[in-house]
């Protein structure tokens, strides 16, 4: 995480607001898991010379069958045991905080009776592929994850983002934190199950007032990790897919048929391009549920090939490889 790590410490240590100094309320807590470039040095020199901030190594890995964690809910335990607030604070390394951020998340979760608050950050994209699918990506989250529902007490809908994710620590240690969840690709999601699960509160929503995520500098990077993730986020990934094409298909089919085919009313051509609109708006009708920029979801019709792509190669990736990677490290899934 040596491109983005510095970035993230400097966000994290420059919270501004009164009575929140580093030391006297809050601590940081680095964990260096692995790492072979300069995230290690990085974050030493951070934590040199300031009160309050420790770096750690994660314990060694068992990426057998009897192994117990992930990378990430192996260092994430092994932090959360060692620290002493009463909220903990989860954010990865390619966040950045907003001045204030922290305090406010905090009260936040207090005035909602919230044991757990997790944040949706602005997304940060910069090539093309990335603008065209992350729309299409967390528009479909936004629909199979409403925040309205996760956060309803009565709904059985759970889900939290583990780029910021602060928990109670007596909710977190009551459930039995990253350890019971151990073995999770989508630690997050089965984390906020389980604090749900245990009637404790979860408040989620989009929260660009509160911090910004590169999560993918690279095309490959980006394909990598929604390998991962993909067919753990939606039940029925091939079918999402095969909806996906039709979309794709009517988009631009209709219109050909409409004003090039020989058709012998001029009602049958109004009426398939009005079968178009709808199903135009249709599709960025959910597209804008994503949050994105109005250019980069007005683009995201081009990126439905790529997105089905993703889409079927996590569902092959997962039942029939049975495994996935992330970060240099091959885990099995499916068990």
């Amino acid at each position: 995480e040596a491109v983005s790590l510095a970035a993230c410490l400097d966000s994290l240590l420059s919270q501004s607001e009164p009575g929140f100094a580093l030391g006297a309320e809050w601590e940081l807590i680095v964990v260096d898991d692995d790492s072979s470039d300069a995230t290690q040095q990085i974050a030493q020199s951070a934590a040199a010379g300031r009160d309050g901030v420790t770096v750690l190594q994660a314990p060694a890995l068992d990426l057998s069958d009897r192994g117990g964690f992930t990378g990430k809910t192996n260092a994430c335990w092994f932090a959360a045991q060692r620290s002493r607030g009463a909220w903990l604070l989860f954010t990865d390394a390619d966040t950045v905080h907003q001045p204030g951020d922290l305090s406010r998340a905090v009260h936040e979760a207090e005035k909602y009776h919230a044991s757990l608050l997790s944040y949706s950050p602005r997304q940060i994209v910069t090539d093309f592929w990335q603008r065209v699918v992350m729309p299409l990506v967390f528009s479909e989250l936004a629909t199979a994850y409403p925040p309205k529902q996760v956060s309803d007490r009565g709904s059985s809908i759970a889900a939290a983002n583990g780029q910021f994710l602060l928990v109670e620590r007596e909710a977190y240690f009551s459930v039995g934190g990253h350890r019971v969840v151990g073995r999770e690709i989508l630690e997050d999601v089965a984390l906020a199950r389980a604090i749900k699960r245990a009637r404790f509160g979860i408040r989620f929503r989009y929260a660009p007032d509160a911090l910004a995520t590169r999560m993918y500098r690279t095309l490959p990077e980006m394909i990598q990790g929604w390998t991962k993730n993909l067919a753990l986020l939606f039940p029925r990934p091939i079918l999402m897919a095969a909806m996906q094409l039709v979309q794709f298909a009517l988009f631009f089919s209709l219109p050909v048929l409409a004003l090039w085919l020989p058709i012998p009313y001029s009602w049958q051509r109004w009426a398939i391009m009005v079968v178009w609109l709808r199903a135009t708006w249709g599709f960025y009708n959910r597209v804008s549920r994503s949050n994105f920029p109005t250019l980069d979801v007005a683009l995201s019709i081009l990126g439905v090939p790529l997105f089905c792509w993703l889409l079927l190669r996590s569902s092959l990736q997962h039942r029939i490889n049975k495994s996935v990677g992330w970060k240099g490290r091959i885990y099995k899934v499916g068990r």
